[in-house]
């Protein structure tokens, strides 16, 4: 039997039964006896279980870039190839069982598979999303005021969940068929939508303003500088200001406004927007207050098959259920769209939560970042996902 056909027995052998049975349970003996080989030549080729793990891993992300290669020919816009990208994602998972069970349960719950070549092809997989979604920005298409890594993380995230369910919670039988429900949230968050466009340039104005006048002082702070951070011309901050004062006033008048509006319901929140906004920075601040538990909540409980038969997954489905309460109750009273899918919202919430702190925590971990500032930039995003559209006043352009 030639080489090339030897090893890929053995990696099908090795993901069908750790697929099965867990790594910690499957044995060199029994991978080489389904692969009709001897013990000995699988450490010809591969060092330990492991190894195999990783090279299985690897293998199918390898099949699965090219695939997705393929499946993104000759579409051309933006849109479309997310679309593409994120069926085929799920579609790939249902199709593809024994591996997803192993990359999610086994490789990603393992620290050492960050160091791994696997690794290093899941990140090429990242990158083509990410790719697009700079094409779309650069288009005009999506929205250019947004950290495309979190949308990323997020669709990511929402893929993984989709494969717990199928694999682990038997809430749907095939993700694939929650893909309208996903594209019904995600294209809301991103497609460009000029009238939000200049609101949020007026934030974002502001918050460079805030963070510029802090830093150096409002004398010594320059408008040239200010436009520089927040990504806009100088001319268009006097679009929205007379003068430098005048912008200093007006941050004082949008902080002061808000804590006076949030005032009648800081104790009693009643809007289901802000209640919601509430519950997803709850849920960080969960997960956030312990780093340590942190890495392990998101590597060796999440992506632990066994968590999902334990006493605990029933107190946590408890309070992840919480989630689709809040959102179905911001669809009853009219607040959030009545085509939005409660579980697959939920489902996104909590695989973007997963991914950003893998990123914090292994990927990044001695990279400073602002994680309120992303958490809120996650919100952000959530929350227009169910959104009821606004509609514009009469007369208007």
């Amino acid at each position: 039997m030639p080489a090339q056909e030897t090893k890929t027995k053995i990696l099908e052998a090795a993901e069908e039964l750790i697929s099965k049975n867990g790594l910690e349970n499957t044995t060199i003996s029994s991978i080489a006896k389904k692969a009709g080989v001897a013990d000995s030549l699988l450490y010809q080729y591969y060092n330990g279980k492991e190894g195999l793990l990783f090279s299985a891993a690897s293998a199918r992300l390898e099949e699965a870039i090219d695939l997705l290669d393929e499946q993104l020919q000759g579409i051309r816009d933006p849109e479309s190839r997310l679309s593409k990208m994120i069926w085929y994602g799920l579609r790939y998972n249902d199709l593809h069982q024994d591996y997803t069970r192993t990359l999610l349960f086994e490789c990603r719950s393992n620290s050492r598979f960050y160091q791994s070549s696997a690794y290093s092809l899941l990140k090429t997989h990242a990158g083509i999303m990410l790719r697009i979604l700079t094409e779309g920005v650069e288009n005009g298409l999506f929205r250019d005021d947004i950290d495309m890594r979190i949308v990323r993380d997020m669709l990511y995230g929402v893929i993984d969940m989709e494969a717990i369910a199928v694999l682990a919670t038997g809430e749907t039988t095939a993700g694939v068929d929650d893909f309208g429900d996903i594209m019904a949230l995600v294209l809301p968050m991103i497609t460009r939508r000029e009238a939000s466009i200049d609101l949020d340039k007026k934030g974002r104005i502001l918050a460079a303003a805030e963070e510029e006048f802090s830093h150096k002082g409002f004398s010594s702070a320059k408008i040239a500088d200010v436009a520089q951070k927040a990504h806009v011309a100088e001319g268009t901050i006097y679009e929205y200001f007379k003068n430098k004062e005048d912008l200093l006033m007006s941050m004082a008048d949008e902080r002061i406004r808000a804590q006076l509006d949030a005032l009648p319901e800081l104790f009693d929140i009643k809007t289901p927007l802000r209640r919601l906004r509430r519950l997803i920075r709850h849920h960080f601040s969960f997960l956030a207050g312990n780093r340590a538990f942190l890495k392990i909540f998101v590597t060796q409980i999440l992506l632990n098959l066994r968590f999902y038969r334990s006493k605990a997954f029933k107190r946590y489905r408890k309070y992840i259920d919480f989630i689709e309460v809040v959102v179905k109750e911001g669809i009853e009273a009219g607040a959030f769209r009545a085509d939005v899918n409660p579980r697959v919202f939920r489902n996104m919430l909590l695989g973007a939560c997963i991914h950003m702190s893998i990123r914090w925590v292994i990927l990044e971990d001695n990279v400073p970042s602002d994680k309120m500032m992303e958490i809120d930039g996650l919100a952000d995003l959530l929350t227009l996902a169910v959104s009821q559209p606004e509609v514009p006043a009469r007369g208007a352009l």
